[in-house]
């Protein structure tokens, strides 16, 4: 009977892709190695390990709206489900590779997108659970199928500039903001009443200036903990 076991090798940002891609360099090997393996429906489930890493000040900072303030990382700092991928494997004896395709988001209301956003160097520490369904020519020469083991699984720390490299790409110097429609046209009607050219225009219009932001938060009161 199959048992393969995977491993990371590399990963690196889909060039020209329609939409933000990481294609992750997946090896399999099998024991024993001159079994033949018809194919394999591959599913796997990428998690997030942020126990598995330090994080400076500015980044504790603004990852406090997934994990809350410092203090309480000990009970709130979780690993969290990012993505699922899958894959069909061709043909192979003793190893192979392929490919895994994870699409990304810069929709920073997705978790995953705000813990990406919020790192400024380093590693993402990830998790990969693999399950699904391996076909394979039995002693006879028969078609056999067999699950993949539910304890298989690798981990990979992959570089944070892989992620940030990709979306400067394709969102040169900008951010994507998803709101809610009736916020949007609150939002947008404010914009052709004050006769703003552009959403950088009408944003400024409501914020306070650098300075007098400065100033709200140098002078707020101190929190008070009982």
């Amino acid at each position: 009977m199959p048992d393969l076991d995977f491993k990371i090798l590399g990963v690196e940002a889909a060039n020209y892709g329609i939409v933000p891609l990481l294609h992750f360099k997946l090896e399999i090997t099998n024991q024993p190695a001159d079994q033949v393996i018809q194919s394999v429906m591959l599913q796997s489930q990428i998690q997030l390990q942020p126990t598995q890493r330090a994080y400076q000040a500015a980044e504790k900072e603004k990852l406090g709206e997934l994990f809350g303030t410092p203090d309480r990382w000990g009970q709130t700092l979780r690993a969290r489900l990012w993505t699922h991928a899958t894959a069909n494997v061709r043909q192979f004896t003793e190893k192979t590779e392929t490919i895994l395709s994870v699409p990304c988001t810069y929709d920073l209301n997705v978790s995953a997108t705000k813990y990406f956003y919020a790192l400024e160097g380093g590693e993402v520490p990830l998790l990969f659970l693999f399950s699904g369904t391996i076909f394979y020519q039995g002693p006879d020469e028969r078609l056999q199928i067999q699950q993949v083991s539910w304890n298989k699984e690798c981990a990979y720390r992959m570089l944070v500039s892989t992620w940030q490299k990709m979306m400067d790409e394709h969102y040169p110097n900008t951010a994507w903001l998803s709101l809610d429609r009736g916020l949007f046209e609150r939002l947008y009607a404010f914009r052709r009443r004050e006769g703003l050219a552009d959403w950088e225009q009408t944003i400024e219009r409501l914020l306070p200036e650098p300075n007098e932001l400065a100033e709200e938060v140098a002078t707020a009161p101190a929190a008070v903990h009982s």
